[in-house]
């Protein structure tokens, strides 16, 4: 791309976006300021320009996004098929097993959720279409990120905020990619509460008619009722079932 292409001030605007999240619904100019590295003046044009159009609301101290937002998310979803296709196999696999089901793609250092059949709610924060969590220490993401070239996984780990959210949390960079090796071998990835005390996890690759991943699907459940050990025995031959089905309709 020549430098002449590249919009700067939409790219600003579109970090001021990303500066909120569930753990920060509403902002002020300098909270905005402080998470993007932009100074005051821009953050303040981008946010009041986003209050004008419609997509955030201002109270005079603090912005909040509006759900007028959800449009953009929204074209993503519609222009691919991929969310729509996977929908019913997930909905049967999370019957199937009697626990929460999903799907999700890679975006940067996160994973983005784009389909979900939930039984329960297994997590303290409330997983729908959209959400999105780190790929290091999710079992969706480490499928993900086994699928990448090595030095590819290491840099994403580099931008990556590797924090312990629990005692059990793997956060060593040459841990980890030893842990994409191993799941790269076996095919899944396994969770055993790294992501959040009580809640273990099992991930396969999807991938499409030409073998190339497209997404990744997991099956979650609390560890007082399913214990990690017991997730590959009961849950990866119905994964498998799924990927096996999916790869033949997904192109």
């Amino acid at each position: 791309m020549r430098e002449t292409d590249f919009v700067s001030g939409f790219a600003r605007g579109l970090a001021v976006i990303e500066a909120f999240d569930e753990t920060r619904p509403k902002l002020s100019i300098a909270e905005a300021s402080k998470i993007t590295g932009l100074d005051r003046a821009t953050v303040r044009r981008s946010l009041l320009t986003l209050s004008e159009l419609g997509y955030a609301d201002y109270d005079g101290k603090f912005f909040a996004l509006t759900p007028k937002i959800l449009r953009l998310g929204h074209a993503y979803l519609s222009a691919t098929p991929l969310p729509s296709i996977i929908q019913p196999y997930l909905d049967q696999l999370s019957d199937r097993a009697g626990q929460s089901a999903s799907a999700s793609v890679l975006d940067g250092t996160e994973i983005v959720y784009i389909a979900r059949a939930s039984q329960k709610r297994v997590m303290s924060i409330n997983l729908t279409t959209g959400s999105r969590l780190p790929a290091y220490c999710a079992s969706m993401g480490r499928v993900w990120l086994a699928a990448l070239p090595e030095q590819e996984a290491r840099e994403i780990l580099s931008r990556s905020n590797l924090k312990a959210n629990t005692p059990y949390t793997k956060t060593d960079p040459e841990e980890l990619i030893a842990e994409f090796r191993r799941v790269r071998e076996q095919g899944y990835a396994l969770i055993d509460q790294e992501l959040e005390l009580g809640l273990c996890s099992i991930a396969v690759p999807l991938e499409n008619d030409r073998g190339r991943i497209v997404a990744a699907l997991n099956i979650g459940a609390p560890a007082a009722h399913v214990a990690a050990a017991e997730m590959v025995e009961r849950y990866l031959p119905l994964l498998k079932e799924t990927q096996a089905a999916l790869r033949v309709v997904l192109r």
